[in-house]
């Protein structure tokens, strides 16, 4: 999990890239929970949807010029 400090550091692009990666993980997990109907760790869709917003608030505070 990135910490916010580590996400001000990084670029626009690669905030966008992550925050795609994050999807991606986030479309698998929510897959797998409903073809499986269990998943190993139910926690970490909460976790990446967590971290998904901390990467678009981060992107969006740069797109701003406010961080």
């Amino acid at each position: 999990m990135a910490k916010k400090k580590e996400l001000k550091e990084q670029s626009i692009d690669e905030l966008k890239a992550m925050a795609t990666q994050l999807d991606r993980e986030i479309f698998h997990l929510r897959n797998e929970l409903s073809t499986q109907r269990k998943l190993e760790k139910p926690h970490q869709i909460k976790e990446k949807r967590k971290e998904k917003a901390r990467v678009l608030t981060i992107m969006t505070q740069k797109q701003r010029g406010i961080g």
